[in-house]
């Protein structure tokens, strides 16, 4: 247990209350949008165009916008992006929506969460006096350390594919060096917070190709994941792994469980180490339709995603070229089925690596699995964003843990200020915590990461077994 979290009511998620969604919202109650400038179009979020967007209602066209960020953002065409706009645009005002045209609005927008609280505005105030605003991107540490896992990862690549070929210790500095790609180069750069510069961003994001990977699949992924981190519905990461492990804590007689799931804390490490297979087996590289985006209702069927899928199916044939028929040549066919599970090992390091940091950044004692669900059941109004976002993660150690990991021990900072890169985390994270003590905002904090992994198997242990859903003394449910 986080020395500071409190025990929340796990058991309490599913009484029966109404599960039907969250408040429509109105568009009477909006007073930054002024109705009479707006077409007289009114539609449904499923019929807008693949070069439109909606935010607070409103239907924005994309076309002939000269996004700051990049042409990224067409990756989300067709889809309502409230949440996420407002978490990549800490310094969000009306008037920055001014520069879209405006075209219309839709009739069934919906809110699960609130911006703009008490708790926000103060968080925001008191990190951006710390890190200025215009500061928040790379640092030179930062475009350091990436050049230097950069290079490590070129290294090995090299010696792995031709001078040397794959070997046992080999295969497994290479997996860890691949990871460290993804944990301290891409990450930043397709968060959109390595550089001010949109080009920067996009070529290092392409990290994320270089680890067998896709770029445009993960950040369909992991921005849904970051706008609704733990919701039961939305969020892609809590239920990716489904039906082989369960992340989400759900009451006995759920369809979901299975009988094994009483024992996934022993076995989910085994599971998580298959990542790097499941990555590169996925067809999905072909259409950039990440299945678990689509699953939650995220459409990616617009131009701009299509005119990238020859370049992902190119990039993805490059990477097995280098990693995968490369040193099977280089072997040779007489020592086929050895080199075989060495290029497995490989993989199996890398997916260690990336996937049990991860999992510990949302999967522990006492965690809030639903925010959203929990809210309702109070007063039946949206949740602070931002509250969701400190209860739902987890931070672990200090700088040097940072320098590792790609300061994604510090997840309680990096969901808050998703695009800012890791190199401040450090700085910001003692004001964090002290304004999350201030509102009551449960911060979960471990001052080594051991301490978050036992956390984690146990949680794992308790979202199989149920024992959360358990009246306690009795057992019964």
């Amino acid at each position: 247990m986080p020395p500071n979290a409190e025990v929340t009511g796990l058991r309490h998620r599913f009484n029966g209350e109404d599960k039907d969604g969250p408040n429509v919202l109105e568009f009477s109650s909006r007073n930054d949008v002024d109705d009479a400038t707006v077409s007289t179009r009114t539609d449904l979020i499923k019929n807008i165009k693949g070069s439109e967007v909606v935010i607070d209602g409103m239907i924005y066209d994309l076309d002939g916008f000269n996004h700051p960020g990049g042409d990224s953002i067409k990756i989300f065409g067709g889809n309502d992006v409230t949440v996420q706009y407002k978490m990549i645009h800490p310094y969000h005002t009306p008037k920055h929506l001014q520069k879209m045209k405006l075209v219309g609005k839709v009739s069934d927008s919906k809110m699960d969460y609130i911006f703009d609280t008490d708790f926000e505005r103060e968080i925001k105030r008191e990190v951006f006096k710390i890190v200025k605003r215009g500061k928040e991107y790379g640092t030179y540490g930062y475009f350091f350390r990436a050049a230097i896992y950069i290079s490590i990862m070129a290294f090995l690549a090299y010696c792995w594919s031709t001078s040397v070929g794959p070997t046992w210790t080999l295969a497994i500095v290479y997996g860890i060096s691949q990871a460290s790609i993804g944990l301290n180069v891409q990450h930043d750069a397709n968060h959109g917070a390595a550089s001010r510069k949109a080009w920067i961003n996009d070529f290092l994001g392409f990290g994320a190709d270089m680890i067998g990977g896709c770029k445009w699949n993960w950040m369909c992924q992991h921005w849904t994941h970051h706008a609704y981190t733990n919701h039961l519905e939305k969020d892609p990461d809590s239920f990716n792994a489904e039906p082989m492990l369960l992340f989400n804590d759900y009451p006995h007689g759920d369809p979901m469980r299975k009988f094994y799931h009483n024992y996934q804390a022993f076995f989910f490490l085994p599971v998580l180490s298959f990542y790097w297979l499941s990555m590169i087996l996925n067809p999905q590289v072909a259409t950039l339709e990440h299945g678990g985006a689509a699953s939650v209702g995220l459409r990616m069927d617009n131009d701009f995603i299509k005119s990238r899928r020859s370049w992902a199916i190119a990039i993805r044939a490059f990477y097995v070229y280098i990693n995968i028929i490369k040193p099977i040549q280089f072997a040779g066919m007489g020592n086929l089925g050895t080199t075989i599970l060495q290029i497995l090992t490989m993989g199996a390091s890398e997916s260690l690596t990336l996937a049990v940091l991860f999992s510990l950044s949302h999967n522990f004692e006492n965690v809030e699995r639903d925010p959203v669900d929990t809210h309702k059941k109070g007063d039946g109004k949206p949740v602070c964003w931002f509250k969701s976002q400190v209860e739902t993660s987890s931070t672990y150690g200090g700088g040097i843990a940072g320098a590792l990991t790609g300061g994604l021990n510090f997840q309680v900072e990096h969901h808050l200020f998703p695009r800012m890169c890791s190199a401040h985390y450090p700085y910001i994270a003692p004001k964090v915590r002290e304004i999350c003590k201030k509102h009551g905002v449960r911060y979960a904090y471990y001052p080594f990461v051991w301490q978050n992994f036992i956390s984690t198997v146990k949680y794992m242990h308790q979202a199989g077994t149920g024992s959360n859903w358990m009246k306690p003394l009795s057992g019964d449910l």
